[in-house]
């Protein structure tokens, strides 16, 4: 009985040891940082029509741009962007949403990002942009 167990556990720890080795890249995440950070009103195009999540009132449209830094030598895919919008009286603007959306490729180095988010008509500017950041894979996802 003593010798099946060792020879279970053998085997579940050479198994979980290959699966580690094996690991597909696309799994690990990429760390994007994120700098520059400023914003604008949309373009009428994209800002007419814009109602918030829930739908209960008009909002404003704005575009967040910035710098986006991929410190490895491959391009990034589908980088998902996190951060905190608060308006001038430094009330949020996304409540329980720290997730706001994401960049298809970031190559390395240093790009352009941008980003458009919708905001409340009755919350005032300036808009504050904080803890942004945002990760990625290093091959693209399947979708």
């Amino acid at each position: 009985m003593r010798l099946r167990s060792l020879r279970l556990i053998l085997i579940s720890f050479f198994i979980g040891f290959l699966w580690s080795v094996f690991t597909p890249s696309a799994l690990a995440l990429t760390k994007i940082k994120l700098s520059d950070l400023s914003y604008k009103d949309c373009p009428a195009e994209l800002a007419k029509g814009a109602v918030v999540s829930n739908g209960s009132g008009s909002a404003n449209c704005y575009i967040v741009t910035g710098k986006a830094e991929n410190g490895t030598y491959k391009t990034v895919y589908d980088a998902d962007i996190f951060g905190r919008i608060y308006d001038a009286n430094n009330n949020p603007i996304l409540q329980n949403r720290t997730r706001l959306g994401s960049i298809a490729e970031v190559p390395p180095g240093v790009s352009d990002f941008e980003l458009r988010i919708s905001v409340p008509a009755n919350q005032p500017t300036p808009l504050q942009l904080k803890q942004f950041k945002a990760s990625g894979f290093s091959s693209q996802v399947r979708r």
